[in-house]
């Protein structure tokens, strides 16, 4: 058997790294370990230094939209992989599996996929059905040849298990117990004092936003703030400057995840209305959820099941179906109205933080590797 202190381990991803709090939790989970964990992502035009306690790569790409830079990502993850040191490699998503996959097969390298999604279920794909024919086909030759396996929730675990008959361990994106303190200045200009809307995470199509903006001149009360960035962000701000709302909604862009809390904090209402649009976001169940209990929001959420299971356990928010103005709206100022309702919200959410953090998903985490580990020669943990 191998000595463990001459783990490294290579985890790739399509984003630029620094919005993406699981992978950093994974990492910092992995140095817990005493191993040595290696991000590898892309570099955007705008993308920030990063100043983290592991190492990170991001990669520079000819092509950063459409079938190039699938193949330019993946093309550059394999040549990557095929010639750094490395003990184990893993794979998040299925957008990188490709090159991962490649590279662990010429290196004789055990891999760990790491599924955050339903990734061929995702809106992007379901309204274009040649491409989603393409990515299914890809799922469908590696997936199965995969043995250590990881997804984010029991519904998609679900749906992988009957499709391939393979056992994913479930590990929930739930955020660290630690939280930063909100410094006031945090809000932007107009905000302080008044009820705060917050949506956290991808600016992308099905997250209820469109529908938001359109419901917001019915609730001159509130303001609404935007907490990241997408292929959405600007259409979504030539729309709020039509409806000449500029003044109540605001745009952070990509925020690193770092501050992310400090938004979250001085929030009134946190939202998370992803549209049943495929089966990727029906059986979603958004971190975002879990970083608005952990503040102490109340929530309006989308009815659907993983989400429903949630919000019925903690008590915590309330779950809408209807997306018109009027009932958003609706659903909106039942939470805020009703003070009685509100702080029971809040005491809820509060009491129940502490069973959903981290913490408490880094023994499934840490199985998982072991395993992966054990099967490239190094002795048990």
């Amino acid at each position: 058997m191998k000595k463990r202190g001459q783990i490294r381990i290579i985890i790739a991803v399509s984003n630029d790294l620094e919005g993406d709090q699981r992978l950093h939790k994974v990492a910092v989970s992995l140095q817990k370990k005493g191993w040595e964990p290696v991000l590898l992502g892309r570099r955007l035009a705008d993308s920030k230094a990063l100043n983290r306690p592991y190492k990170t790569i991001r990669l520079r790409l000819l092509f950063n939209k459409g079938p190039l830079f699938y193949l330019c990502l993946n093309f550059r993850i394999f040549l990557f992989l095929l010639f750094r040191r490395s003990s184990l490699m893993v794979s998040n998503d299925l957008d990188t599996l490709p090159g991962v996959w490649m590279a662990s097969i010429i290196r004789g390298k055990p891999v760990i996929y790491d599924s955050h999604e339903y990734f061929t279920q995702v809106p992007e794909l379901v309204r274009r059905p040649c491409k989603q024919r393409i990515w299914k086909f890809i799922e469908r030759r590696i997936q199965p040849r995969l043995k250590y396996l990881i997804t984010v929730n029991d519904s998609i675990a679900g749906i992988f298990s009957e499709e391939y008959g393979q056992e994913f361990t479930v590990v929930k994106n739930l955020p660290s117990s630690a939280i930063s303190s909100p410094p006031e200045s945090y809000l932007p200009a107009g905000f302080t004092g008044r009820p705060v809307l917050i949506y956290q995470g991808a600016v992308n199509e099905g997250r209820g936003l469109e529908e938001m903006i359109a419901a917001m001149p019915l609730m001159p009360e509130f303001h609404f703030l935007i907490a990241g960035g997408g292929d959405k962000l600007g259409s979504l701000k030539q729309r709020v400057s039509d409806m000449g709302l500029e003044s109540r909604v605001y745009f952070t862009g990509r925020v690193p995840f770092e501050t992310l809390s400090c938004y979250t904090g001085q929030a009134s209402i946190g939202l998370s209305l992803e549209q049943d649009a495929g089966l990727n976001y029906r059986l979603s169940l958004p971190n975002k959820l879990f970083d608005y209990m952990q503040a102490g929001l109340p929530v309006v959420a989308s009815d659907l099941p993983e989400i429903r299971k949630l919000i019925s356990r903690v008590g915590f928010g309330i779950l809408v179906s209807d997306f018109s103005p009027e009932g958003l709206s609706g659903a909106i100022r039942s939470v805020w109205q009703d003070k009685i309702k509100y702080m029971k919200f809040v005491e809820n959410a509060r009491a129940k933080a502490p069973e959903y953090t981290w913490e408490k998903q880094e023994t499934l985490l840490w199985d998982v590797y072991n395993r992966a580990l054990a099967r490239a020669g190094y002795s048990p943990d």
